[in-house]
């Protein structure tokens, strides 16, 4: 034990009187180190963020989108929009989904445009999406001021509009908006309420939208289709006899590559497969820097063997042994490794917290212990061969090296 306690306080001796060399050794392991972390902290994040959102959706609703598209366990796992073809539907067919349907509670007509949004001089281009008065149920988000559109406003295709929170504060900034006339898409419209906060999803703001009758967007915007439907089944039980009745109905009018019909349960699942596989990747990507940081430390280790030849002969002849050489570098490649890699959890775990105020980043336990025991392992893997090599040395031919 003493002689170990020795063979550290040596090592680090050694490693502190090459200061500039011991740093340079130890960046590439920091970086592999910060890179696993901070990666594999975004995409836990987003999958967080985004499982999240689809949670909030609801276990009970069903997204009917235009053609084809595979999801669930069962199917080849291609992302939804994959087979994404024109839209067919009409508002004909919400209405029968709603009147036929015995297990469905709501129907949810969708469609969007771009469009430019104008009050009192100023000008602001947002995503004008066309829904029906569910939506505040249907998507669980409520007016935070005045109100949403009702079921008399949404029929009579009045002009009425309902602004997300980045779009109130573009136009009206501190101002109350409810009440006031914007111009949209050349048209004047009532302004109703402004819808509570959903947040940013990296660079997409959530809130940057505004919300007026289908009926409305459909004349707006001259278009004799909506984009899809959201339909929300009675109980989280009616949902697989929800799915059948809206795929039965629309069957009728429709072909069966035209649409699919999809529930948000099977929705969560593949994107949770989706992203979990996705940060695993990303973390065997960053893995791979550490990879080549364990390299360096292997040429540094084989660099310093050989400068240190002299010093290795002169320690073997008054004594030391073979093992006692071995073990010598390869403290000092762990030392480098392990420093490395406490170096880039501290950045890793910092750089998360500070990209989580703008993107979704969620630090895992997981990822700190796997980079911590990959940087471990490499300091003991690639130092093994200098240190190897450096106990293998004739203490003769070591004293006579130039």
């Amino acid at each position: 034990m003493e002689k170990l306690f020795e063979t550290l306080k040596l090592a680090a001796k050694t490693l502190k009187a090459n200061k500039l060399r011991s740093s340079l050794t130890m960046l590439g392991v920091i970086i592999g180190v910060t890179s696993v972390i901070l990666l594999v902290s975004i995409g836990s994040g987003l999958k967080s963020y985004i499982t999240g959102q689809l949670e909030d959706l609801g276990s009970n609703l069903l997204m009917v989108m235009p053609g084809e598209m595979e999801m669930g366990s069962e199917s080849s796992g291609s992302m939804p929009g994959a087979g994404m073809a024109a839209p067919k539907f009409t508002m004909n067919h919400q209405k029968e989904l709603q009147a036929k349907g015995v297990n469905i509670k709501r129907v949810m007509a969708y469609t969007e445009n771009n469009a430019t949004l104008a009050y009192a001089g100023k000008k602001h281009i947002t995503q004008v999406a066309g829904v029906t008065y569910e939506y505040p149920d249907i998507r669980n988000q409520k007016a935070v001021l005045g109100t949403f559109f009702n079921v008399s406003q949404q029929e009579s295709a009045k002009k009425v509009v309902v602004l997300g929170a980045t779009v109130a504060e573009k136009l009206f900034g501190s101002e109350n908006p409810v009440g006031k006339k914007i111009t949209l898409s050349e048209s004047k419209f009532t302004v109703l309420g402004v819808l509570e906060k959903k947040g940013a999803l990296g660079g997409n703001d959530m809130d940057n939208q505004a919300f007026i009758p289908v009926p409305t967007a459909l004349d707006t915007f001259e278009m004799d289709y909506v984009l899809a439907f959201w339909v929300q089944a009675k109980s989280k039980e009616q949902v697989e006899p929800a799915k059948e009745e809206v795929k039965k109905i629309l069957l009728r009018t429709l072909k069966d590559d035209e649409f699919s019909v999809i529930d948000t349960k099977g929705l969560l699942s593949m994107v949770s497969q989706i992203l979990g596989t996705l940060t695993v990747a990303l973390a065997g990507i960053a893995g791979i820097s550490l990879l080549v940081g364990g390299i360096g430390i292997m040429n540094i280790m084989l660099v310093s063997v050989m400068e240190r030849t002299k010093e290795i002969g002169l320690r073997k002849a008054i004594g030391a042994t073979p093992k006692i050489i071995m073990t010598q570098f390869l403290i000092e490649s762990i030392v480098l490794s392990v420093g490395g890699g406490l170096i880039g959890i501290i950045l890793g775990f910092s750089g998360s917290v500070l990209i989580n105020q703008f993107f979704p980043a969620i630090v895992t336990v997981w990822s700190i212990l796997l980079a911590f025991l990959v940087s471990v392992i490499i300091g003991v893997v690639f130092g093994v061969m200098p240190a190897a090599r450096a106990a293998r040395l004739n203490p003769i031919q070591a004293l006579r090296y130039e």
